[in-house]
């Protein structure tokens, strides 16, 4: 491919909203985060322990837990312990919450789709 071919593909995936863009660099950087986000906007008021949600997700505790952590510094997510077992649920904030459900409905356009797993897999080479 030529760099104007090149050029053109940064161009037409950067066409994304702004606050969206951020939130796919910050927080729906792997798609283990993006399994976990369609988990948390499908059930909004779990609050559970990274293997259950691990397993909810259908994916490996060893790779849920750090992402949940993440959050968690992040402002994502919120984590409590209750006899040395971390709990783990979604954000209270409100614009926490808004952004999620922006980012799930925006989810629902394929463009949307190919645009956002662009920026991850851009992201994770960048690493």
């Amino acid at each position: 491919m030529t760099s104007n071919a090149d050029d053109l593909v940064s161009r037409m995936m950067d066409d994304i909203d702004p606050i969206l863009l951020d939130f796919i660099k910050t927080k729906a950087n792997s798609f283990v985060k993006w399994d976990l986000l369609r988990f948390f906007y499908d059930n909004p008021h779990t609050t559970d322990t990274d293997e259950n949600i691990a397993n909810y997700a259908g994916r490996n505790v060893d790779m849920v837990t750090p992402e949940l952590e993440d959050w968690v510094e992040s402002g994502l997510m919120q984590k409590q312990i209750l006899d040395k077992t971390s709990i783990y649920s979604l954000s209270t904030d409100e614009t926490m919450r808004a952004l999620v459900d922006q980012f799930m409905l925006a989810c629902e356009d394929r463009h949307f789709i190919v645009r956002a797993v662009y920026h991850i897999i851009r992201g994770m080479s960048e690493r």
